[in-house]
Parts: C-alpha cells; structure tokens; sequence
C-alpha cells in the first residue's frame, strides 16, 4: 500500500543523505537566483529603454517604472514587460534637438567647443582607463614581474623599465634616485642616457627644486609636463634640459618614509594621460623589493601575515560595522585560482541566502555568491590577488527584504589583499528615507549640495541642491568638466584651474572660492572637495560639496563698507574732540590748581571723561572783581563735542562781563537764560546748561550765590557737612518765563564750600541721594586726614573710571582769618 511504503532514501548511508540535502538546498537556491536574475534583466532592459527614449538617469528611469506601475495596478515586472513590448525596431526616430544627457569625450561637451587635453579642466587628463584598459595593462606589468625576479641592481631594474615601457608608454630614459644618510641623492640606476650625463648627475646635493628629491620628501608623484614653466621652478636633467619635454617622478613605497624615486623621462611633449600615470605608479610598486626598499605589503607576504592569524581577522571583523569578508583562494593543480573560500566574516556579513555573519565561514563564493563567475568582480579579485592592487568594483543595486518589505539598495564592492588573502568589504552608497530627508534639508538650508566623480567609470553625481546653484536644469544632467570654464568669470579661471589640478592630478583637497555667472547674474560659489586614491596614489574619486556664498559675500561687502563709514565718521569724530580739546585747553589752560583769592584758598580740579571721542561741557571760573570781591562759578553745559564745548565758552564770557559790570546774580542768570533760548535754532551753539555761582565779599565773609537747575553746595564746618538749601532757579535754557533768587551764607574761619559738577556724584542706574551721602563722607574722612589743601583733586581722584567729566571747586576760609566785626 501507498502508506507502507519506505520513505524516499531511506536505508541510504548518512553522507549521501546530508550529500542530497545540501544538492537539494542548492537547487532551489539556484532556481531563486535565475529568478531573480530573469527579473533584474527585464528590470535593467527596461530602464534602458526609458534613459534612450526621454534621456532620463538610471534612477529616474526606474523611479517612472516604479510609479506608472502603481498608477496601473500593475506589478513592477508586468510594467517593465509592457515598456519593452512597445519598443519600436529599426532605427530610433531622429529629434530636432536631443537632449544633453552626458559629455561625448571624444569631442567635450554635445554642440560645445571641444576642450584641449592640456587643459586643466580636460576630463581626458584624469580619467581611468575602462576594464579593457587595464587588461591591457596586465602583459606590461607582467613582463616587468617576470623580469624583475632575474634583474640585478639599480641599471638593471631601468634597463628592464625602458625595454617594458618605451615602445608602448613612449618613455625614452629612465633614472633611479636614492636617498642617502646626509640627505643627498645617489644615481643607482640609469638607461637612455649616455655617461658622461649620468656622471654629470651621479651625486646630487641636497638642494631645494630637485624634483626628485621632492618627490621623496613630499611621498607623491610629480608630473613635469610644460618644461618653460618646470624650468622656473625644478633644476631639470638634461644637457641641454630640453631635451625630455615631459617628465614624471615617483616616489617608490617604503612604508611611511620612502627612500628612492624613479624619473620617467619622454622626449615628447604634453601631459601623461590617467592610464599611463596610474600604470607608471604600478611599476614603481612593483620595483619596491628589487630596489632594496620592501614596501609594507612584501613584508606581509615574506613574513608571518602570509600565513595570516585567521583568528586575530576574525576579531577585528567582529568589530566592524558593514559587511566584510576575508577569502582565501583554491587553487587547481595547475595553480590557477578555482574558487574561494569564507575563513572570517563581519557580522552584518550576508549572502543571497540570508546566512549572516559566521554562518559563511567556511563556505565557498561559488555557494554563496554564485552568478560571481567569470564577472568583472572574480577578475578584480584575481588581479588584486596577483598585483596586490585595491579593486573597487561598479555600484550596483541589490534587493533585499526588510520585515517584509522589499528594499533596494545601492552596493560597491572593495577588495585588498592581505598576505595570500583578499579582505572584501560591501560598501552601501545610499540610505533610507529619513536620512536622506535629513540631508537634503540640510542642503537646502545651507544652500549647499554634493557632488562626485567617479573616474574610473566617468559617471557624475550630483544632488537636487548643485543643479539649484548653477542654475542647471536636472534634464541636462551634471555639468561636465569641460563646460565649466564658460560659466567662470575670467578672474578666476586660472586658480580654479590650479585647484582642479591639484585635486584630480594629485589627489589634494581643495577649498577654492570661484564666480559664474548664470541668468540672475554673478553668483559667489564655493567648492570643498577631496580625492580618494588607489593604492598607488591615483585618484579613482573625488567628492565634495558646492555651496552659494552669495548671500554671506554680500554681507562681507555690506559690512566692510559699515567699517569704512565707521572708520571714516570715527575719524572726524576724532579730529571733533582734537580741536574741542584744543579750545577747551585754551578756555581752561590750568586743569588742576591752587590759587588765593579775596583772602581765600582755592583749590581746583578738572578730570576729563576716560571713555568716548566727545569733550565734555563742565567748566569753572575763579575771578577778583574790581571792587575787591570774588566770583566763583561751576557749570555745566548739556552735551558733548564742540556744540558743548561753543556754549561753554559764550557763557563763561557773558557771566565774567556782566559781574564785572556789576550786575546782580540773578541779573545774571536771567540774561544767560534768554541768551540761550535765542541761540537754541543754532545747533553749533544751542542747549541747556546748568549753573552755580556765588560772590564772596571778604570784608564781611559773606557769600551771595544763586543756582540754575544745579546740585547744591556742600558747607564743611567743623564735624559737620550739610548742603546748602537751594534758592529757586530752573535750567538755562528751558523757559522764557525763568526766575532766579539768590541766597546768603556767613562763611567762618576754617569752613570748606564745595561747588562741582554732576560727574562726582552719579553713577549709572544710582539714586543721586546715594551719591551725594557717598560726597559727604568722603570730604569729612579726607579732612580728618588734613587733607584739605588738595581737598578739590583728592575728591576727582577718588572717582574710578569716570564716564563723564567732573569739575570741583573747593572755597576754603584759612582758620587763621579774622572774623568780621559783628559775628561772633
């Protein structure tokens, strides 16, 4: 019966069994990869089709796919069938204008002048060749392995370099440079050169514009290709120097520190393409050993790392983050690479399987990556296996499942070799929504947007963002280099040429500010960029960013002439204070003194503001009338500079006049208040002020005083210091209608009278009681401590960073003076 029967394989031996499961587990592995291979075909055909017919990127091509399928209700597949079916045969309909989608190499940019190879922003000078390309590098590179390992001594190894590449690279001489203790350089190689020149050149001391000295010191190759100009800077080889047009050094690898350089000598002019530089910088990798300077990698094969610690790579991958694998070639009888093998993995480290991490160990790349075979990755693997050159492979686009959801993303491959080994690392290029959100607001915020060049595929990357900046429409694609130098304004196309030089021929980063001009006119651009090299130095990529500094220019322009106006008012506001200083020197020659008057001591100080370029108002008087008494004014005009500094002087002299003449006190005041209200439609001379001023009488000791809106006098007597109530008086200047009334006082023998200005006593934010009562004890402590004679000075010194200018008149009765008859 149907239900007895033995299961299928049963009563086989164990190993057969587990043989089956693993053919079984294979195929169906295999029938899902030509699923998916089928599926990826119809999907890349089809994106083809669009990107030819509407011009449109891979992206954007797969993008239209993705959303005419959602529009339809159709799946992805169903869509991409449809788009092929309706594909025309025969030749493609002829437009009136096809659209730019790329740069024609061959002749620059479609309907643009064509761009000369010498130029520095000739895309020909730094591309890398295509695959076929380096193929055809590898016979060059093997006759010099192969002739390496029979080749003895410096003229040796240039004798092989000339007969390798001076047919099909065009070089004519070869020169071999080491360095020596004391720093010079010793010939240890020459071909193509007769020996009275390598004689002439065998020791070269250290001297600076040696080119291959340079080049040893600064670990990079220099590329001598316009010998007028080489001539100005480098001491050129040669009898005469002319004779080699064109010439290359490179350092050879010695680790950090190398020792040696090979100059690569043409007697044709013009620059070394991409190729033949990245193909000269194998060679001199590869004389690294013979030339007696193992480079770091030899020593790892020569030594343990040959046999590398699979355990001790195993703990380093389990660090990293990514993916990547360490890979050890099998190799068939007759030594050719057959498959390899998952010794060590990362964990994040996955198959089209789903094994992750560990689970490869062990497993073959035939297993697990099965459709590798005979691909431009299993040739990049051998050729970094055999050169020990770095391999980056094409990104590409793989399909994964994330809970459920399917999700593409975008992959490059890298492999190093490592002893007898190759470490390759998944590289991902792109990120998910949020990040990619992230970025591009932080793009459009900045103003600022990505670029990159891959060199070794010419494919030119840039965001939504650097179209917006050069003003591009996104359907012309990115600009290609030799278009750039028509935006530029002619300014600056020589700087920006030299850092396109520096960054694509010798691999340095660059911060470059440069101008174009687009249809809203000149824009300020900026570009920040940095190369990634092979491991011989060339670069493969560079990326970076443009951003628009347009804005910030403008503001850098706004703000430097705000300095210049500054500068410019600041000057004359300078010269202002000079000459108010001046005539104020002139009205006020003695700042600080002592003087006697009427029977009394004077003493009198002046301290001008410390901050600010303005002359201040406060003034003083101290004057013997014709009948014998004493006029002592303090005042203070509002203000500052020469308008201040004007009215100062207009009433300094009308009240000396009109006391003189004998006018009454508040005579006085009264005309000077009408003077300045008639003055007030002059700016030069207007304001307000106000005043304090009394008039001694040493006959009787009597002092007749009046104020205009000023602070009151301090009395001194004895342990005592009150302020003086004050008459009636409003500030100069501020009505018509102004009375003034004076008061009396009997000073004694011994008493202190002190007038002064606001400056003494105010502080910023200060109730002005709390600066009078601060007065009031420092006068009664500096008495006490028989400082009266310089009591006025003392007082001024007192004050610490005076904002504004103080003026003070101390009146002093000596004690020894005689009472008046009548007081007691």
């Amino acid at each position: 019966m149907k239900g007895d029967a033995a299961p299928a394989g049963e009563g086989a031996a164990p190993d057969v069994l587990a043989l089956a499961k693993v053919v079984a587990r294979l195929r169906s592995e295999i029938v899902d990869l030509e699923g998916v291979a089928a599926t990826t075909a119809v999907v890349e055909r089809a994106k083809g089709v669009l990107m030819a017919q509407a011009g449109l990127s891979a992206d954007t091509a797969y993008e239209t796919l993705l959303d005419r399928a959602h529009q339809r209700g159709r799946s992805l597949l169903e869509e991409c069938w449809i788009t092929l079916g309706r594909v025309r045969t025969g030749p493609p309909p002829v437009t009136a204008s096809p659209p730019v989608t790329g740069t024609d190499r061959a002749g620059g940019p479609a309907g643009k002048p064509v761009s000369s190879v010498s130029s520095a922003f000739s895309a020909q000078r730094y591309l890398l060749p295509r695959t076929d390309g380096g193929a055809a590098w590898r016979p060059l590179l093997a006759r010099l392995a192969e002739g390496l390992a029979s080749v003895d001594g410096g003229d040796g190894i240039a004798e092989l370099l000339l007969k390798v590449f001076g047919g099909d690279v065009g070089v004519d001489a070869v020169m071999i440079y080491s360095l020596t203790a004391a720093g010079s350089l010793e010939l240890t190689g020459s071909a193509g050169i007769d020996a009275s020149l390598a004689g002439q050149w065998r020791h070269v001391p250290p001297l600076s514009g040696v080119a291959a000295h340079e080049a040893i010191a600064g670990r990079r190759a220099l590329w001598l290709e316009d010998p007028e100009k080489d001539a100005r800077r480098y001491l050129l080889i040669g009898d005469p120097p002319e004779r080699w047009l064109s010439r290359a050094w490179l350092p050879v690898p010695d680790g950090a520190y190398p020792t040696t350089a090979i100059g690569f000598l043409r007697t044709g002019p013009g620059p070394f393409p991409a190729d033949t530089r990245a193909l000269l910088r194998r060679a001199a990798r590869l004389c690294a050993g013979p030339l007696g300077t193992p480079e770091r990698a030899r020593g790892v094969d020569a030594g343990a790392a040959g046999e590398a610690d699979v355990t001790s790579v195993q703990r380093i991958l389990d660090a990293l983050s990514g993916s990547a694998i360490l890979l050890t070639p099998l190799r068939s009888p007759a030594h050719e690479v057959e498959d390899y093998r998952i010794d060590a993995a990362a964990p994040e480290s996955v198959d089209v399987a789903g094994r992750r991490g560990k689970e490869l160990v062990g497993r073959r790349i035939l297993e697990t990556y099965p459709t590798v075979a005979g691909t431009a990755l299993w040739d990049g693997y051998l050729e970094t296996l055999t050169t020990g050159t770095g391999y980056e492979g094409e990104p590409f686009t793989y399909e994964e499942v994330v809970a459920g959801v399917p999700r593409q993303s975008v992959y490059s491959v890298r492999a190093s070799r490592l002893g007898d080994r190759l470490v390759v690392s998944w590289i991902r290029h792109d990120t998910d929504e949020r990040e990619a959100r992230r970025l591009a607001d932080m793009q459009r915020l900045g103003n600022l947007g990505w670029a990159a060049w891959n060199l070794a595929t010419d494919t030119i990357t840039w965001s939504d963002q650097v179209y917006a900046i050069f003003d591009r429409d996104p359907a012309d694609g990115p600009m290609p280099l030799e278009e750039l130098p028509r935006h530029l304004l002619p300014d600056d196309l020589p700087r920006l040429g030299a850092a396109v030089q520096r960054l694509l021929g010798e691999g340095e980063a660059v911060d470059q500010p440069f101008r174009i001009s687009t249809a809203l006119g000149v824009r300020h651009l900026r570009i920040v960029a940095e190369a990634r090299t092979d491991a011989d130095g060339t670069p493969v990529e560079v990326h970076g960013f443009f951003q628009d500094v347009t804005a910030q220019r403008g503001a850098e322009l706004a703000l430097r002439e705000s300095e210049r106006a500054m500068l410019l008012q600041r000057g004359a506001l300078q010269a202002e204070r000079a000459l108010a200083a001046r005539l104020q020197d002139t009205l006020l020659p003695i700042p600080e003194q002592s003087l006697e008057l009427a029977d009394l001591c004077i003493d009198v100080a002046y301290v001008p503001a410390d901050s600010g370029v303005n002359v201040g108002g406060d003034w003083y008087s101290a004057i013997e009338l014709p009948d014998g008494s004493a006029l002592f004014v303090v005042g203070d005009v509002a203000g500052h500079g020469l308008a201040a500094v004007g009215t100062m002087a207009q009433l300094r002299f009308t009240t000396k006049g009109m006391t003189v003449t004998g006018s009454a006190l508040p005579d006085v005041l009264r005309r000077l208040n009408t003077l300045l209200l008639h003055t007030a439609s002059d700016q030069s001379s207007g304001g307000t002020a106000t005043m304090v001023m009394g008039r001694y009488q040493p006959w009787d000791q009597r002092l007749v005083w009046v104020r205009a809106g000023h602070l009151p006098p301090l009395l001194v007597r004895g342990e005592e210091a009150v302020f003086l109530d004050q008459p009636h008086g409003p500030l100069l200047g501020a009505t018509f209608d102004a009375s003034y009334a004076q008061a009396v006082i009997d000073l004694l023998p011994g008493d202190h009278l002190l007038l002064y200005t606001d400056g003494l006593v105010e502080e910023p934010g200060e109730d002005i009681d709390v600066g009078l009562a601060r007065l009031t004890a420092a006068t009664l402590h500096l008495l006490r401590e028989g400082r009266g004679e310089t009591l006025a000075r003392t007082l001024a010194a007192l004050r610490p960073g005076n904002r504004d200018d103080i003026c003070v008149l101390d009146i002093h009765v000596p004690d020894d003076a005689p009472r008046p008859v009548g007081q007691a």
